[in-house]
Formats: structure tokens, sequence, C-alpha cells
């Protein structure tokens, strides 16, 4: 083997420091949940008691952030842009990314129920680093390049009376600094949601300084200490900034329509209060064992939803970078593996379900070439450009087609996901029906009133935008997800050692878990995490070894 993995490891080491995060909270270990492995070993009950911990932390500074001054000046600033005929942009990636297509669905399926929303319709917008396809799979390295944020208000042609609202659980991811940066050069209005201590940030991340410091940017610090999963920033931190930009959002839209505001703080804390309860801790905690059981042992799962797809998109695309997971197959693909879980509207075809989910067209990206060398975008990419655009999103069958192709053994299972706020539930229950005979095993995971296999119970408080349900949904498929891989062993302690280094942020988060779960210095840990990624790199796809990268080196050096 080369030594060239040495200069690519003293390379991370001296040249990319302002991607060593490990002094951030978000990249931290969090106490609560140090055995988080072990308590899932003693029974999917007391795991998910124990993964569920931290949400009282988003709680606590949600009850500060909303009654706060900034918090009133976004609330506010949206419906003066919306008043005055402004476009409102949400930005964000990975996470946050799906998060900001997430918001501008819920405004737009509100104005489409609403008709005295309906000059208001075509107002709010999402940029998603790497376009709407990153929604269904990630866009690699993509996040950390300022360039492509610029690019991508420029495409949206921002003007001096709009405003973004920049979401970065970090507070550093590049590419959505850089949406924020350039929208400030265009004369925009600018906030920035963030995790981490602001004043940390600012010390230790000259581009995160750039922002904070900025007199023209309102800045919202949504610290809520570690995520229940080390990293994982889809977690609590994702949780925090969709309940606090999707309530300054909702306040806008209340008082668009003359409706008083729901109390956002206190329907979080009855909703956290009964997902906690004995009832729904076990419902979750039997999906868990159900699913688990059921890819544990090879077979596929299929979910069925309508309303809420794109909550459940989220969870399960942010998944295969997190535990490295098979991706979204397309339709084209005979090859890959298909994924685990998959994700699938029984109404409508692919080819109309993405408009009638987002309310309006595909917005994805077909950059050229000659635009990628202008953004200073790596060589790798400059030769050989993503495919991102929209004909390869709609080629992933997301909708009523292909249902064959997720039944390949005799313990497929389809899982159909409802809410007993869901306006939809009767065409959903209808299309299924028609499809449901197909699969060997068919469940129901319902949230809310509702009496499904699996009922998480909990009151579901209608409102414009149904902040509640979404933060619903969200809450208990993120812990769904994190015990089913604790479950399957892609979870150390309370670490993602399955985690892919597929960007900068990535590639530290790796090291510093090798560095802590095999008791060496940052230095050593990063060799060995290069080293083990050139090996990997040239070992063939059926090698027994072939593993990803992080499990590799603690085989090696005989660690769980």
């Amino acid at each position: 083997m080369s030594t060239q993995y040495r200069k690519n490891a003293e390379d991370f080491m001296t040249l990319e420091k302002q991607f060593h995060l490990g002094f951030l909270p978000t990249e931290q270990s969090n106490p609560l949940t140090v055995n988080l492995d072990k308590e899932f070993a003693r029974s999917s009950y007391h795991g998910v008691k124990n993964l569920q911990s931290p949400d009282r932390n988003v709680l606590a500074m949600a009850k500060k952030v909303l009654a706060s001054e900034k918090f009133r000046k976004l609330a506010d600033e949206i419906y003066n842009t919306l008043t005055a005929g402004g476009k409102v942009v949400f930005s964000g990636c990975g996470a946050t990314g799906r998060l900001s297509i997430l918001l501008e669905s819920m405004y737009r399926e509100c104005c489409a129920k609403n008709p005295a929303l309906a000059q208001y319709s075509d107002q709010v917008f999402s940029i998603m680093t790497g376009g709407d396809y990153a929604l269904v799979r990630a866009v690699e390295f993509f996040e950390d390049y300022q360039s492509f944020g610029w690019q991508q208000v420029k495409e949206l042609d921002m003007q001096e009376n709009d405003m973004l609202v920049a979401i970065t659980e970090g507070g550093e991811t590049s590419s959505v600094l850089g949406t924020l940066f350039e929208a400030l050069d265009r004369k925009c209005k600018g906030f920035l949601l963030f995790n981490n201590p602001a004043d940390l940030l600012a010390e230790h991340l000259e581009r995160s300084r750039k922002a904070i410091t900025d007199e023209r940017v309102c800045v919202l610090d949504l610290s809520c200490g570690p995520m229940a999963l080390a990293g994982s920033t889809r977690m609590q931190a994702t949780t925090s900034e969709q309940l606090v930009a999707g309530a300054a959002l909702e306040t806008a839209v209340c008082k668009l329509l003359g409706r008083p505001v729901p109390e956002h703080a206190k329907l979080f804390e009855a909703l956290l209060d009964e997902l906690e309860s004995e009832k729904s801790v076990q419902a979750i905690a039997d999906y868990i064992d159900f699913e688990a059981d059921t890819c544990g042992k090879g077979n596929l799962l299929t979910y069925f939803a309508n309303d809420f797809l794109l909550d459940i998109f989220t969870d399960t695309t942010e998944r295969t970078p997190t535990f490295k997971l098979p991706p979204f197959r397309k339709c084209d693909d005979t090859v890959s593996a298909r994924p685990w879980a998959f994700v699938k509207n029984p109404i409508y075809p692919t080819s109309e379900l993405w408009e009638k989910s987002f309310r309006r067209p595909l917005r994805c990206l077909q950059w050229s070439k000659e635009l990628y060398v202008a953004m200073d975008a790596p060589e790798n990419v400059i030769k050989n450009p993503p495919l991102i655009n929209a004909a390869e999103l709609l080629k992933f069958p997301v909708g009523s087609e292909m249902v064959e192709d997720r039944i390949v053994s005799d313990r497929d299972a389809a899982v159909l996901v409802t809410l007993s706020s869901g306006d939809d539930n009767a065409a959903l229950l209808n299309a299924f029906d028609k499809v449901k005979g197909l699969f060997p095993i068919v469940r129901e995971l319902s949230i809310g009133e509702g009496n499904g296999d699996f009922a998480v119970k909990c009151r579901l408080e209608k409102s414009p935008l149904e902040l509640i349900s979404h933060m619903a949904v969200k809450l208990v498929l993120n812990t769904a997800s994190t015990g089913i891989m604790v479950r399957l062993g892609r979870v150390t302690g309370n670490w993602m050692s399955f985690v892919d280094v597929t960007n900068k942020k990535l590639i530290d988060r790796a090291i510093r878990l090798i560095s802590s779960i095999g008791n060496m210095s940052y230095e050593d840990a990063c060799y060995k995490l290069f080293e083990a990624v050139e090996i990997l790199k040239n070992m063939p796809d059926n090698h027994p070894e072939k593993m990803p990268v992080v499990q590799y080196v603690l085989k090696k050096l005989g660690r769980k």
C-alpha cells in the first residue's frame, strides 16, 4: 500500500482545522445517553426512555427563545415581508435543507386550503444544498462550498425586499452560510438559526464569526446541548429548529388570517409528556422491535403515507449517511442493493406526486462543468458533474408504481403511517387497500388518536401549519429509526459507528469516534482513518472485510 494516506491525514490535520469541530456541543457525546446501546440491550422500552431524555433540553430552550425579542423580530419580519410582496426563503443543508423544504411545503399547503391566503401563496421558498434531489439522496461534499450556496440564491433571484432564514444545526455549514452572505450582498434581510453557543462558534470558526458578528444578521442561538446520538443533528438540533422556525412562520400566518397564535411552547411540552407516557413508549419500542426484526433478517420494509410523506422522507433519507445503509434506488437501477426502508405514496404516480407534495414545480440543479469551474468546485466534480436534475429525481419510484419491486421475500413488510389530523386519510386508506394484499406482512403505525397495530397516542392540536403534528411525526420517527439501528448493532455507546465519511465534517466526526472508542489521540486516529479509507477503496466489494471505515478501524483495534 502507498503512503499517500499519511499525506492525506496530515493535510486534514493541518489544512482543514476549520472542520475540526469536536469543541462544539452538537458534536459531543451526551452524558444522558452514553450507555444507549446498553439500555437497548436491556429492552427497547428502556432504550426509548433513554433516547427521549435529551428532548427535554429542547423544551427548556424553546421556552426561552419563543418568548424572546429576536423570535418576535423573526415572526414580524416574515409577516412584513409577505404583506410587502417579498419572498421568505428558508435555507439549509442535509437535515436542515429537508426542514427548509418541509417548511415551504407546510406553508403552501396551508395557502391552498385557505382562500384568504391565495394572494400570498407563492412567497415562501426553500433552498436545499444540492436542490430538491437531495431530499431523496444526499449530494456528497456540496455542503463544504460557500459558492454553491451563492449560486442557489442567485437562481432564486432574491431582491432587496426579500428575507433569508439560514438554518444550520452546527452554525458552521459552509453552503448555508454562503446563501446568507449572498442574500446580504443583495440587501436582503438575514436571519441565522443554529444550535451551538454563538460565542464559541465566533471564537473558533472564521466563517461562523463572519456571520454572527455581521450587524445585518439577526442571530437566534438555539443551543440545547449534545444530541441523543453523538453528532446526529437530525435529532434535537433539527427538532429545535423545526419548532422555532415553524412557530415563527405559523405566527405570521395566524396574523394574516386574523387568528389567535398557538402557544407553541406549551403544546410542545404537552406533546413530550404524551410521547413519554408508558403506553406511547411501549408502542414505539414495539415498533422498533418489529422493524429491527424485519430488516435485521434481510427483509424490506416500505412506508406508505400521504399528508406527512415529506416528514417520513426526511427521516428515511438521513439513515443512509448516518448508519451506512443502502440509499434509495432509481427505477432503472437493477444492480444496487434495494434500500432497507423506502417510502411510497399509493395515491399518485411519481410523475404527479412531487408537485402535489411541494405544491410547486421541482427545483433541482442542472449545473454545467463551466459553472462548477466558476464556483471553484473540486476537480472530481468538474470532471463528472453529479446527476441531480429533475429527470433524475423522477427516477425514484416513490409513487403508486413499481410496488412489486419492494416484495422479494415472504417476510417483506408494508407499514401504513397515519395521523389523526391527516385530512386525506380516507384517500390514503382507499389507495393502500389496493396494494396491501401484495405484501406478506402489513402493519399500521398510527400517531395521534388512531388505533393502529402500533398506536402512539397523543393529542394533535389543529393549527394553520399543523406544526405540532409535524413535530410528533419527527419525534416518533427519529426515536424509532435510531432505536432500530441500535438494535441492529450500528451504534456503539451513543456514537454512530457506521457513519459514512462523505464530507469534511463527517471525516472529523469519524476521527473523534475512533479516538474516543479506541482510546488514542486525535492524530493517531486520523492516520488510522485515512489508512483504512485507502485500504477499503482498493478492496473489492465482495471482500469479507469490506465494511464501513470506522467499523474496519475498530475491528483492527480489537474494539466493538
